[in-house]
Order: C-alpha cells, then structure tokens, then sequence
C-alpha cells in the first residue's frame, strides 16, 4: 500500500497510466452491438454528466464556494470526469454482468483521472497519496552536531565554506514527528529536508525555514526541496533546513486560521513554540532570528505573515506565497465565530496588517519580506499588494513579486519560492552578492 500511495503522479509514468486506462475504459464501454435504446440512454447519460461538472465549476466560481476563482482547465476536467461517470452510470441497465463489473471500475477511473489531471494541473501534490491527503514520507535520520558551535558567523557563509569532496549532490527530505508538548496540538508528521552542506561530517550550522502549506493541504516538503536542491547546486551546496510544519491538525480539513481555539486547539502555539523549541533542539541551525524565516503558501501564507508581525524575535524573514492577506480572509463569518467567539475586535486584532501598524517603532529593524502571487490569480495578487505596502511603509525591506503565467497552484508556489530565495540568500550568507 505504501509503494501505491508513493506513487508519483505529476508529468510521471503513472499518470500517463491513469490517463489510458480511463480511455481504454471508455473504449469498451463504446465498444458494443448496436443499440439505439442504448446510445440514447448513453447520450443522456454523459451530456447530463458533462452539465453537471460544468454546473459545479460555474458555481463554484459565481458563488466562491472554494475561496479563489477556479481556472478553465479545472472546469474542463471536471467536465470530462463527471461525463465519464454519466456514461459509465448509464451503461448499467440492462448490461451483462462483465460489462456492470467494467462500468463499475470505469466509475472509478474517471474520478481517479480527474482527480490526477486537475492535480497535475495544479502541481501541488506530486504523489498518489497527497492526491487523497495521505502523505508518506521516511522519517528522517537527524546528523549529529555540536549545539556549542550555533551562534551567528562572524562573516557570510558562503565566504568561509568550503564544500567536501564527499558531499551529496542533493538534500535529503523526509519526515518527523514534532509533539504539541506545550500547546496539546495534534499535528502530523512534519515535512524535513536538509541540503547537501548539511550532510556532510562536521557540517555548518546553516539558517531555517519553517514552512507552512495551504488549506486543504498536506506538510509536504517536495516543491520547497526541489527549489532549493537547486539553489544548493549552484550555491556549493548550502541552502536553509527546512520544516514543514502542519498549520492545520488532524487530517488537514479544517482550518484554524493560525491562532489558538477551543474547536480547533492550539494551532498558533503548536507552530510559534513547539515547532520552535523542536527546531532548536534537533537541527543544526543558527542561533539568531536573522537567519529564521517563516514562510508559507496561501493558507500558510497568511499564517507566516502573522507570525513575523508577532514574533519578530524568533523570525526575521517572511516569505508569503500566494498568501492570505489574514488568517480566515476567505469565511471571515465564521473565523469571527468560531475562533473568536464572535468578537470582531479579536478578529480585527490578529490580522497582520493591525499587529505590523500597532508595533513600536523600530520592531522590525532588519526585517525581510518577500510577497509573491501568480499573475492571473488577481485576488491573492491584492492581497499580496496591500501587505507589500503595508510592511513597506514600515521601513521592512520589501519585495513585491508577481509570477508571470502563473495561477493559484504549482507553478505560483515554486516561482514564487525561488524569488524569495534569490532575495534571501545573501540576507543569510548563503551567497556573497547583494
């Protein structure tokens, strides 16, 4: 089952093999002696299938019932898929039992396609198993170090390493459990990669990034991984550990909005203190806020942002995503009643842009932050413009990045995650320009 759910399924073989499969399905179904009764009730069957995806996608766009404006290409799967169905549905009356079995699993395989092509389309699950919200991962071996041997370097670090002849080409990633010790929060299995620099014996310590996914979303370190193998590759091998922290709980279905509640637990101090106090007794990281950054995508977006503004002491560095503008920005209704208890002030109150504006002068004296949105995903555009002016006029070196081509999915994350970076990395040593 494990090898099944570890599956990857984005520009891989197996999504091709999904993809046939649906066809050769659909092939047999069609393949019959010749029944009028039977094309009519087929025909009925897959244009009332194809209405119906049509429908959902219309409405959930005209009605915002999935909190951003769904893409042509999702309305076009979800229109095949749904008419497979109609057909496959269709084919049942009156069929031998072979071709009942045959529909049955066509049933299936339509849903599993669709699935996989929207999926695909977005980019934001790369296996099987994430498609469903099962992520596994290997837990993680943790290296050995010297907690004496944390503090800040004297000068950047890409001056003074120098790479070992047995370093790996690429990080490791992989999974760890982190506990709610302090805030009693369930969280699953963090995401974790660590670059080549820190693989190696007597590796440095190097900066960290806490990161957190969106809503519904998995703690799935592939897509930040991935970019920063990259930068690894052409930065001798240096580049920040990374935890992928589970904002969410439970099997990431609800959204706590980042803070701490009686319905959801304890979601703000599971990340801001649990998280933390994991981070800096397991991972070879430095010991100064200079070097941490929170960052996060759409959901975690609006959480990382948050978390800066309160916590400008342990995070220096916010690297928002396709971010929310606040947490609960899209059912702000029922945020205001389910975590606040009905009290606006409160609300008003968490939202990043009142904790930056509400501020001393000179809190967030050398603070850093990067806000990215897709270009055709106008919404989170916005919301990545207001918070952009908002820290700007703070004196926060700022940057305002917008991911040409893309939407709310694969291509906004990783392109937005490689300007943050191509920002950061001499803001932590990790390079020597400016």
């Amino acid at each position: 089952m494990s090898a099944i759910l570890e599956l990857p399924i984005v520009n891989s073989p197996a999504m091709w093999i999904i993809y046939l499969v649906a066809v050769a399905l659909t092939i047999t179904l069609l393949v019959r002696d010749p029944d009028p009764k039977w094309f009519v009730r087929a025909s009925i069957g897959a244009v009332a299938g194809a209405l119906l995806g049509m429908g959902i996608y219309f409405a959930g766009n005209l009605l915002d019932l999935f909190g951003v404006n769904l893409p042509l290409m999702v309305g076009v799967w979800a229109t095949a898929m749904f008419a497979g169905v109609g057909l496959a549905i269709a084919s049942f009356p009156d069929a031998k039992p072979w071709r009942k079995i045959v529909a049955s699993v066509a049933i299936l395989a339509y849903l599993l396609a669709g699935a996989t092509g929207i999926n695909a389309f977005y980019g934001l699950n790369p296996t099987l198993g994430s498609v469903f919200g099962v992520v596994e991962e290997d837990q993680i071996t943790l290296p050995e170090y010297n907690p004496d041997n944390r503090a800040a370097p004297t000068q950047p670090l890409a001056a003074t390493w120098q790479a070992p002849d047995d370093m790996p080409s690429v990080g490791e990633r992989g999974s760890a459990p982190i506990p709610g010790t302090e805030s009693g929060f369930v969280a699953r299995d963090a995401g974790i990669y660590l670059p080549p620099a820190a693989l190696v014996e007597n590796a440095p310590a190097l900066p960290v990034v806490i990161m957190m996914m969106g809503y519904v979303g998995n703690p799935d370190p592939t897509i930040i991984s991935d970019v920063l193998d990259q930068f690894a590759a052409d930065h001798n091998g240096l580049a920040p550990i990374v935890v992928v922290a589970d904002q969410l709980g439970g099997a990431g279905d609800v959204d706590p909005a980042c803070a701490d509640s009686a319905k959801y637990g304890n979601a703000e101090t599971y990340v801001t203190t649990d998280v933390v106090n994991w981070v800096n007794a397991n991972l070879n990281v430095i010991q100064d806020p200079k070097y941490w950054t929170v960052a996060g995508y759409s959901n975690g977006g609006g959480c990382a942002a948050k978390y800066a503004a309160k916590d400008p002491g342990t995070f220096k560095n916010i690297i928002s995503v396709s971010g929310e503008q606040y947490p609960g920005s899209e059912t702000p209704d029922a945020v205001t009643t389910d975590i606040y208890g009905g009290d606006t002030a409160a609300f008003e109150a968490s939202k990043p842009i009142t904790i930056f504006n509400a501020a001393p002068a000179g809190t967030y004296a050398g603070m850093t932050a990067i806000f990215t949105a897709g270009s055709e995903d106008p919404d989170f555009v916005s919301m990545a413009t207001t918070l952009s002016n908002a820290t700007q006029a703070l004196g926060i070196a700022t940057t305002l990045f917008i991911v040409q081509g893309a939407d709310h999915g694969g291509d906004a994350v990783s392109g937005g995650l490689t300007e943050g970076f191509n920002v950061l990395y001499p803001v932590l040593g990790l390079s020597t320009g400016t």
